[in-house]
This record gives C-alpha cells, structure tokens and sequence, in this order.
C-alpha cells in the first residue's frame, strides 16, 4: 500500500461513504495497462486478427484494450517496444483515460481543439475520428510536452491537424465562438494517478484541488467563449476532488447561462456527478449529468467527465478558399508516386518545407510547431520525404513498398536505423523511394539500390 495524505483519505472515504474500504483496497491490486488501436489504419477486426498481445477489450470504448504487461513481453516485444507500435497501429493509455474522447461526438468536418493536449492520448483519437474532413487544433501552453504531441499525432498517420504551443488566453482571443468541439482534460492535483504514480500523491499536499481549481476554471470559461453554438465541450479530469469536478461544472454554468450539461454514453461501470450542498435542484440535476470512473467499479484509475452543450445554433458559413501554390517539379515529381488525396486543401511552402494544409479558412498568427502534414523538404534537385508524410501512406497510396514482417530481423534493424538487404522481397521499382511497412503498415522511407536499401527512418524516432 502506498502512503497516501491523510487529508486525502479523508476527503475520499467522506465523499464514497460504504464505499470507502473497497476503494482503499484497488490499491493492493495491480495497475491496468492499456492500448488504443488506432482507427484510421485499423478495423476493430483487424487488430483482434493481428493482436500479438492477447488483449482483452475495454468495455466502455469502441478501440480501447486491456493489455496485461507481462503476457505481452512473454511473447516477445512488450506494447512500447513492438513493431506495431512504431507502425502507430495503437497509442499506449491507462483504460479510463480513454472515456474523454470517446464521449466527445466529433463528427468528420468538425473544428475541434485540443485545449490541453500532451502528450497526445486524447488528441490522436479525436483526430482519427475526423476522417480526415475538417481539423483538429492540439494545444499544449509547454513547448517541450508539446513536442512529445506533435510525435504523437505524427505516428497515429493524420494530416488534418495544427500543433500550437500558446497559454489559452491567446487562444480565446483569436478564436471566439469558433470550434464545433473542444475537449478540456484539465491539469489537476492527479487524485486517480496515485496508484500508478505513487509520487503523484507526495505533490498533492503542495498543490492540492483548491490551487488546480482556479486554473481550470479560468480554463473552462476560455473553452466556452471558443465554442460555437450548438457546439459541445468536454470537460475531465483524472481526479476525484469535487472542487475539480462538479464545483467548476457549477461555476462554468453560472457564470456562462448559456452552457448546459448533456448525458454522455452511459455504462454500467460509470457513477452520476455528486450534488453540492447549497445549490439548486435544477443545478444539482445538471451535476448529476456528469459522469464518474472509480476504480472499486470500473477496471480502471479513475476518472471525471462532464458532456457540456452550448445553447443556440450558429449561422451557416462559407469558409475561405485558400488558394495552393506551384510546387517545385522535384516536389510535384514525387507526389505522382503517390495515390494520396490532396483535394481537401492547399499547399504551402516556408523555405524549403512543403506543408499540405488542411482546408476549413484563414488560421491567425500563433505559435505553432505543426501546420498540416508536413510533406519534406524541396532541395535544388531533389525532394526528401518526410517522417510525417510516410506514416500517413499505406501500401495503397504508394507506389513501390518493401514490406517486412513483424518478425523478420530486419525490422528490427530498419528501426535502428540500419542498412538492410532487401533483394528476397519484390518491389514495384527496383531502385529509388521505397515506403517501408511492417505486414502492410508503414513505418517510414528507404532509397533502394541493387537490393541494400539505405535506411531513411527518422534518427529521432530509432529503436534504443
């Protein structure tokens, strides 16, 4: 048992009341692991038809997994070490932390925005569910967890997102009442991390709900003036304090009339959101529209979510079309290799960097580490595709692939960045760009020369 605060303890076993003990007793149990298949390469079919796990589904999402750590490094490469992994066939993430997105409806051609979203386990599905119509906007105010998001959505294969790096007041400014989704998983004191990350319950007497609630809820209040109306904001948390919880839903919908709660998807496993002392019944009716994940009733750490809708309906618009530039021959060479659409958006260049950029209007001036799919760089004579560019490709969209099993040696080599031998392996070219893939993903470029195939895989991404 790990030692939690005291105060802690207390503030739990008065808010479960009989529950309390059997709460207190998850903590002798074994911390779930979990995966997210990644819906934009994967049919649930296929990845149960080519799991090397032996995971077992989560019941309250439609992609997510129980994976038991020791039974997937029994077989060999454990989850974060396996080739699928670097195939962005899955995104590793505790099981209840996939309820946010999943109860957020993005529908494909949605304005959606990530308030908070490194490292990345939440804006990746969101961004999936786009279908590669409309655009994701992932926020992170810190620059290095930022980075570790834009990694992130790069494996997962989309190219319909921006990456910015800005606090969310700026953002609020240049963004009123624009996005058709936001989803707020807000930085709080951690209460359903303690089992996961003991340490986590050392900082909590530092900075404990009451100093994370003031932040969130400044946060809120930002994510409502960025929703349209009719639009849907998702607001969680991965604590149980109802001063994280249903006291900033409160305060969200007094000091924004306009916003009401709405019912996410049930499941069984879930609790209702807890009335507060002293408010109304109308308001403790909209409370009880939130949803909570404790792990004495759920396979999970714990979680907080609350479904909001803003009031009304906003006009039709009509986007402006942002019109493509002349790309170099180098550039427009290499992209007939490819069967990849980009008739929904434009191109655009910074020096030497090619971008496709996703259609949907002007952005204004931010600070951004990623706008679109970043395609690679035009040199004088020549074009060098990007990491980013070759996991948004497949077989199917590219016209020459070395396709390597998950279990051939020379995966594993290619990863680390190895010249390989190729020449067992037909390919459509025998010389020149090869997308190399793994049973028919991708995982990233080689240039092909008398069967050696020079290794191209991105020095930053290499398996240690």
């Amino acid at each position: 048992m790990i030692e939690l605060p005291k105060k802690f303890k207390e503030e739990m076993k008065e808010l479960l009341g009989e529950g309390y003990p059997v709460y207190l007793a998850t903590y002798d149990q074994p911390v779930r692991q979990g995966l997210r298949f990644n819906s934009r390469k994967l049919t649930k079919e296929k990845w149960e038809a080519m799991d090397p796990f032996g995971s077992q589904p989560v019941p309250w999402t439609k992609n997510g997994y129980f994976v038991e750590k020791e039974k997937g490094e029994e077989k060999g490469a454990g989850p974060s070490g396996h080739p699928y992994y670097y195939a962005g066939l899955y995104y590793i993430q505790e099981p209840s932390a996939m309820t946010p997105a999943s109860r957020l409806p993005v529908e494909p051609g949605d304005r959606v925005l990530d308030l908070c979203a490194a490292p990345g386990g939440k804006a990746t599905e969101l961004g999936c569910r786009l279908s590669g119509k409309g655009f994701l906007v992932a926020n992170d105010i810190s620059n290095s967890r930022a980075k570790a998001l834009l990694k992130n959505l790069e494996m997962t294969g989309l190219a319909n997102y921006y990456v910015t790096s800005e606090d969310p007041e700026k953002l609020c400014e240049k963004f009123p009442e624009y996005f058709h989704k936001i989803l707020i998983d807000a930085p709080c004191s951690g209460e359903g991390m303690f089992h996961k990350e003991p340490q986590m319950a050392r900082y909590w007497e530092e900075k404990p709900p009451a100093y994370y609630a003031q932040i969130q809820k400044r946060l809120i209040l930002q994510g409502a003036d960025m929703l349209r109306p009719g639009g849907m904001l998702l607001y969680s948390t991965c604590t149980f304090s109802k001063k994280e919880n249903e006291e900033v839903i409160a305060y969200l919908l007094k000091e924004r009339p306009d916003m009401e709660t709405v019912e996410p998807e049930p499941y069984e496993g879930f609790s209702k959101g807890f009335p507060l002392e002293g408010e109304a019944e109308e308001m403790n009716g909209q409370l009880q529209k939130c949803i909570r994940l404790f792990p004495h009733k759920i396979s999970g750490e714990g979680h907080f979510a609350a479904l909001i809708r803003k009031k009304g309906e906003a006009a039709e618009e009509r986007p402006a079309k942002e019109k493509s530039i002349s790309l170099p021959l180098p550039v427009q060479d290499f992209l007939k290799m490819t069967s990849m659409d980009f008739s929904r958006g434009f191109f655009k260049m910074e020096g030497e960097r090619v971008y496709f950029l996703p259609e949907g209007g002007a952005m204004p001036r931010l600070r951004y580490l990623r706008t679109g799919l970043y395609l690679g760089e035009a040199k004088k004579n020549r074009f060098e595709p990007s990491q980013a560019l070759a996991m948004a490709l497949s077989p199917e969209t590219f016209d020459s692939c070395i396709n390597l099993s998950s279990e051939d040696i020379r995966t594993v080599k290619y990863l680390k960045g190895e010249t390989i031998e190729t020449g067992d392996i037909p390919t459509a070219r025998e010389t020149g760009w090869q997308l190399v893939c793994v049973e028919g993903f991708a995982l990233g470029w080689g240039k092909l020369n008398n069967g050696i195939l020079k290794n191209k895989y991105y020095a930053g991404w290499r398996l240690r």
